[in-house]
């Protein structure tokens, strides 16, 4: 898959593979059961099987309780900055497919509507998973600290200021536009709605804890990257 050679997306895809890569690994290696011993003498005495963690190179391994691994496991509750990013990116996610909706009827070119259809059919189903994650893991609200900003809701005066979003005005012009005319400004204001989404999931990827989280942005981050590219190149 062609990769965008946008530096904001180079840069927001590395800014913490290795740590993703860490945790992952660790918490596997902490949930690896021993092989079931013939004579039961390496069970626990509670009756439960022991948990091996394999040392590092050089070191031995260790044998912990199921208590002992879960506090092992890394850490990664969601903080302010994974509830913005999911909860300001579905808003974003939600524009894009507006405009990607007035392709059919509207664009020219068939790379432009096949585009539009791609989008669709890639940020629809993760809104979806957002949401879900947003359901099993609800914004604190104002008055316990969480990123809620206390005038109502909080979202509403966000979206205008998210990076890459259309105006009003941009929305009107491009649904009355036509033919090769929708086409340029249709590239236009997606190009730059994708690279405001790597800017908000390069901002999660460095400020975010969740590893849920931290796998949304990089597919948005993978996803988005090339499609920019190819908007670069049919522009």
């Amino acid at each position: 898959m062609d990769m965008a050679k946008d530096p904001r997306g180079r840069e927001a895809s590395t800014v913490r593979p290795l740590r993703f890569a860490a945790a992952m690994a660790t918490a596997g290696l902490l949930l690896t059961l021993t092989a079931c011993q013939d004579d039961g003498a390496d069970r626990a005495d509670d009756g439960r099987a022991p948990i091996v963690a394999p040392g590092r190179p050089g070191e031995k391994s260790r044998t912990l309780t199921p208590e002992q691994a879960a506090k092992a496991k890394p850490d990664d509750s969601p903080n302010a900055a994974d509830h913005s990013y999911v909860q300001r990116m579905i808003e974003h996610h939600r524009q894009a497919l507006t405009m990607s909706a007035l392709a059919p009827e509207r664009a020219s070119a068939d790379p432009v509507k096949r585009l539009a259809e791609r989008i669709t059919a890639a940020q629809k189903p993760e809104i979806g998973a957002m949401q879900k994650w947003l359901a099993r893991h609800p914004a604190p609200s104002a008055g316990t600290g969480g990123p809620s900003t206390g005038h109502g809701h909080g979202h509403a005066q966000d979206h205008g200021s998210m990076p890459g979003m259309a105006t009003e005005q941009q929305l009107k012009e491009l649904t009355d536009a036509r033919g090769a005319d929708f086409d340029r400004l249709f590239l236009t204001l997606m190009t730059a709605h994708h690279e405001g989404a790597l800017t908000m999931a390069g901002e999660a990827l460095a400020g975010g804890n969740n590893l849920a989280v931290e796998e949304m942005a990089n597919e948005v981050v993978a996803t988005q990257s090339a499609e920019i590219h190819r908007m670069r190149a049919m522009g």
